[in-house]
């Protein structure tokens, strides 16, 4: 009998124990979980497996699908995010359409000297390389000083307007998430535009649609060309309805034909493209730009994809139906924005052309960069200053 009391006595104390640590357990993950929402995004889809790429966003019937962007704070709307000099940064690749909207507004605006800029090199590599069974490939920083940047494969490569990461001291972009989230961040890919926060240490929006739109605003105190309004609210309507589909069958839809996984996404995503091109070179003989005779942050969006479509796209994603440069409208239009020096700093050719032909192993494993069209020459003069509608 005392032996089965004693018994009863160890499991009493055992099970109180445990529940003592339950306890603590709950009380430091609700510490610790309550920082903020990031912390969230760290864990609620540890368990989706492997860390994914723009190339995995594809569903069942082969069509690509860009996945949300998940922070989406915004400077001055919310008081943790005052507009300050030297506060917040840019984290770009010049490579990509979505960040160099971004640098595009930041000249524009004038803003260089109140948010600063940190460049990834242009071609993907592992983001674990010490890590056999995580084959992630992303944005790299290159190292101070270092001009000769090598792939996994060991082609070598040159690092001209790349910089490391000398605000944060990350190896990737993967890394810049994780230490935003504090722990190790699954919720979505490792895009760039980032705008981060120093102060706070987090990255406050990684969408470029809105990040743009702060700079256009929320940043008004501190730079140097405060009454240039790229969104007037004299062309809301009229803004958001391109947006809608410009964004769908143009930017995005790129991207939806270069990475199709069967041929009935492609066909569908190459014919509702080039239905888009035509809907904007009808729109380009009726006004200089796409809402008249001043530029928008859509004209800026659009051109994005324009100045990247004869150089990439139309080999590397087969946009191959008909090249920019065979509409009169866009292809001068196209020259128009480039001759506008804050819009041209934002064109990096080697970035472009190196990134989309050196970093997907499944569209173009043995990473040749094919030769740069002859007749592109956007330094030329366009017709674009001259009345309208025209008149054939």
């Amino acid at each position: 009998a005392s032996a089965r009391a004693l018994c009863f006595v160890r499991r009493d104390f055992g099970a109180r124990v445990l529940a003592l640590a339950a306890a603590q357990t709950r009380r430091e993950d609700a510490r610790i979980g309550g920082r903020r929402l990031g912390r969230n995004l760290a864990t609620k889809t540890r368990a989706m497996g492997k860390v994914k790429t723009a190339l995995d966003h594809v569903s069942k019937d082969g069509k690509y699908n860009r996945v949300r962007s998940q922070f989406r704070d915004w400077v001055l709307q919310n008081p943790k995010f005052p507009a300050e000099s030297g506060r917040y940064h840019l984290y770009v690749s010049l490579a990509c359409p979505w960040a160099t909207r971004t640098m595009a507004f930041r000249a524009l605006k004038g803003l260089e000297d109140a948010i600063s800029v940190h460049t990834v090199h242009p071609t993907w590599k592992r983001t674990r390389p010490d890590d056999p069974s995580d084959l992630h490939k992303g944005w790299i920083f290159a190292e101070e000083g270092q001009d000769t940047f090598f792939d996994d494969d060991g082609r070598a490569f040159g690092t001209q307007a790349c910089t490391p990461d000398s605000l944060n001291g990350c190896r990737s972009v993967r890394d810049l998430y994780d230490l935003a989230v504090g722990g190790e961040y699954t919720a979505s890919s490792f895009t760039t535009p980032i705008l981060w926060d120093s102060k706070e240490r987090t990255i406050v929006n990684n969408e470029s649609s809105e990040i743009c739109r702060m700079l256009n605003s929320s940043f008004n105190a501190v730079a140097k060309n405060p009454g240039l309004d790229l969104y007037p609210d004299s062309l809301k309507e009229k803004t958001a309805e391109l947006e809608e589909w410009i964004y769908h069958d143009i930017n995005n839809g790129v991207y939806k034909s270069g990475f199709a996984k069967s041929q009935g996404a492609y066909d569908e995503a190459v014919e509702k493209l080039y239905a888009a091109l035509d809907r904007v070179e009808a729109l380009l003989s009726e006004s200089r730009y796409l809402c008249g005779d001043t530029v928008t942050g859509i004209d800026i969006w659009l051109f994005m994809t324009l100045i990247r479509f004869d150089p990439v796209y139309v080999v590397y994603f087969k946009c191959s139906k008909k090249c920019i440069r065979e509409y009169p409208n866009m292809f001068n239009y196209v020259k128009d924005l480039f001759q506008v020096p804050e819009i041209a700093s934002s064109v990096d050719f080697f970035h472009i052309r190196t990134h989309y032909f050196t970093s997907h192993s499944q569209l173009n494993p043995f990473a040749i960069v094919p030769a740069m069209p002859t007749a592109l020459d956007y330094s030329k003069p366009h017709n674009r200053d001259r009345s309208y509608p025209i008149k054939e």
